[in-house]
């Protein structure tokens, strides 16, 4: 368009790109961010999802297992083990026991999808990840084994992050707002399952225990911590109550395991008592 037609026919504010893009636009992204997803899950039905979260720099076993090979055969050339190669050594062996982990994933997921499917009723469960790759995509692997939907909430990060390809297509979101993301992981969930990660599971984690805690969202929320090497290590919980900063009670929001037939057990039960028998129902309509 040149510049006279520019003038003559002006965009609609909002098709104006350099507006939306702009500080005043800040508020049309954000609407935007809610509304969108909102129109789309209520399109394809999903009221009910069980959110994994976990680390995206997690790889399979096998190549886990490669990676340390490799590292085995660089430091067999060098002919001397250096505090860099060491280091480098000890990661790769923590490597290969955090990519257990993926098939667990990819396992509680496609049987947690197998039995929501086979659900009569208004509740079906939707295996929902942050979409990229490692812990994330071994669940949205494993729903997709079940041929089952499965939803992708990924971030618009400076350095691009992938969606990875077990997503379903129309499921896909693409947020550049952290806190848009983290109200639709909440949201629609019904249930957490977190697996190993780093700041930015730690951050999904404890926000969601809190406002369990404080009984923000006012459905109950059933909440595995999966491996329990893992997050015994990590973080000390029993310090937090020996502390006094969280009471023992606490402690009860979730429940750790390193076993997918203990997980799917409990997250099967849980959902059933709650959503699945009348007096279930009864209890989540009044609250």
């Amino acid at each position: 368009m040149s510049e006279s037609d520019h003038l003559a026919h002006p965009p609609l504010a909002y098709l104006n790109a350099e507006f939306l893009k702009s500080s005043e636009g800040r508020i049309v992204r954000i609407l935007s961010e809610y509304l969108e997803p909102a129109a789309r899950l209520r399109r394809y039905r999903v009221r009910d999802t069980i959110v994994f979260f976990g680390s995206a720099r997690s790889v399979s076993p096998e190549q886990a297992e490669a990676n340390l090979e490799s590292l085995r055969q660089e430091i067999e050339q060098a002919g001397d083990l250096t505090p860099e190669l060491e280091a480098r050594q000890k990661q790769a062996e923590y490597g290969t026991k955090l990519a257990r982990y993926y098939y667990d994933a990819m396992e509680l997921a496609r049987r947690v999808t197998e039995w929501s499917k086979g659900l009569t009723g208004q509740h079906h469960f939707i295996v929902c990840s942050g979409g990229s790759g490692g812990m994330m995509e071994a669940a949205n692997r494993g729903a997709s084994m079940a041929r089952g939907k499965t939803i992708g909430l990924n971030i618009q990060l400076p350095h691009e992050q992938q969606v990875n390809p077990y997503v379903s297509r129309d499921l896909v979101f693409n947020f550049h707002y952290f806190f848009m993301r983290k109200f639709w992981f909440v949201y629609p969930a019904k249930a957490l399952v977190v697996f190993p990660g780093g700041f930015g599971t730690m951050d999904e984690m404890f926000e969601v225990l809190t406002l369990i805690q404080t009984k923000m969202p006012r459905k109950t929320m059933p909440v595995i911590l999966f491996g329990k090497e893992f997050w015994d290590e990590v973080i000390n919980f029993d310090s937090l109550v020996r502390w006094g900063v969280v009471s023992l009670q606490d402690l009860e929001i979730f429940h750790k395991t390193d076993s997918v037939d203990e997980a799917f057990e409990y997250l099967t039960t849980k959902l059933e008592k709650l959503y699945l028998t009348p007096e279930g129902l009864e209890e989540v309509k009044l609250t």
